[in-house]
């Protein structure tokens, strides 16, 4: 057994030839090459459509969507798969895409889309990190095949060059008003009215004990104490529109709202002086109970004489939250929903509070809104307007 050791130690120790050097050298790169080139044939293999709609939950839904697309079928006679619009051209983005795809397999495996029941869903969810990930690389897939530069937007119609020329010079990205281009839209809907579930079941152990209360949808108000069932009411309290506690009776709470009278319009009581955000509209007995306070000013721009003002009645409590954080979290995934299937969420600073109504008249036809829905949405965007920020509202 010495002896071997030995042996191994004396073989060791001899110098390399030329040739047992190359002979390895070769080896070594053959072997690199090899393994490159079945890694690269087993990338391409991942991106092509057959590999992609392999799954049934893919072969189900999205690629009967993507078939009925111009991606699929166009004029041009070009035709984009999956990778192209999925996948990175950059290596190191293409393997980290290749990486996160895993989590596909796992849900597939776990079942998590099997069914087109389930697919549906978890379609806005899944819409939302596709989106996500496309607005972080300014659309990069899209522009791979749709170059500025190569665009003649004076070949499409009047509309969609005005709409495309608004859009680059805004600097949005493809992804902001193509959303529905290769695959269903989801149900916008869904995320809001869910976070809208959650803020009612919370309400009522977060604003039991709570001064001050924010209400998430449109609820009567009444002069006296309603008993037994509540007939109908003094006034209507709006959505967003913030209440301060002042006595509390089963499930009503009896309030006091502050806000801007306009003289002559007494029956109305809005959140800032010759801003029209709603809060409280009032029958005519219930508007002789209105306090004003302070001196009366005149609004520069209008000329109208505006005066602060408050009223107080009862309330159920029901309709109201302490948690605002949620409420505008709320607002903000409405806002998601019902501008960000055509176009990126306008910031509340891009329009003045009043103009704000216009804004919101015009294209509730385009959205799929409830009218309290755009009642909440109005008010939401005229108190981010760029005349209420300013003020520190």
């Amino acid at each position: 057994m010495l002896g071997k050791v030995n042996k191994l130690r004396q073989w060791l120790k001899k110098p390399v030839g030329i040739g047992t050097m190359v002979s390895v050298a070769v080896l070594s790169a053959g072997g690199a090459l090899a393994a490159w080139g079945a890694f690269s044939v087993a990338i391409d293999k991942t991106n092509s459509l057959e590999f992609c709609i392999s799954c049934h939950s893919m072969q189900a839904t999205v690629y009967q969507e993507y078939r009925n697309s111009p991606h699929f079928s166009n004029a041009s006679g070009v035709r984009a798969t999956c990778a192209d619009c999925h996948v990175p051209k950059p290596f190191i983005d293409k393997m980290i895409a290749k990486v996160t795809a895993a989590k596909d397999v796992y849900h597939t495996v776990l079942g998590t889309i099997d069914t087109p029941e389930k697919f549906e869903k978890n379609r806005l969810h899944m819409a939302k990190a596709v989106w996500a990930r496309m607005e972080a690389t300014d659309s990069r897939e899209c522009r791979s095949c749709h170059s500025r530069d190569a665009m003649d937007i004076h070949k499409q119609r009047p509309k969609a060059q005005s709409l495309m020329t608004k859009g680059m010079d805004q600097g949005q990205t493809c992804i902001s008003c193509h959303k529905g281009i290769a695959h269903k839209l989801p149900d916008m809907s869904s995320g809001y009215r869910a976070l809208l579930t959650e803020l009612k079941e919370a309400a009522p152990a977060r604003s039991a004990r709570a001064d001050v209360l924010y209400s998430f949808e449109s609820t009567e108000i009444h002069a006296e104490r309603p008993q037994g069932t509540p007939g109908k009411g003094d006034g209507t309290v709006f959505p967003l529109t913030r209440v301060k506690v002042l006595e509390r009776s089963g499930d009503f709470a009896r309030v006091e709202i502050r806000g801007w009278i306009q003289d002559g319009a007494g029956r109305l009581l809005v959140a800032a002086r010759a801003r029209r955000i709603f809060q409280v509209s009032m029958s005519a007995k219930f508007a002789d109970g209105v306090v004003l306070r302070g001196e009366a000013e005149t609004d520069p721009d209008t000329g109208l004489s505006w005066q602060q003002g408050s009223v107080t009645g009862w309330v159920r409590t029901a309709a109201f939250t302490a948690d605002d954080k949620a409420l505008n979290a709320y607002g903000a995934e409405m806002a998601n929903a019902a501008c960000g299937s055509c176009h990126s969420e306008p910031h509340g600073d891009h329009f003045l509070a009043n103009q704000w109504i216009g804004v919101i008249k015009d294209m509730k036809d385009s959205t799929a809104l409830s009218a309290e829905d755009v009642r909440f949405l109005q008010t939401y965007f005229q108190f981010r307007a760029k005349d209420m920020v300013k003020h520190g509202s």
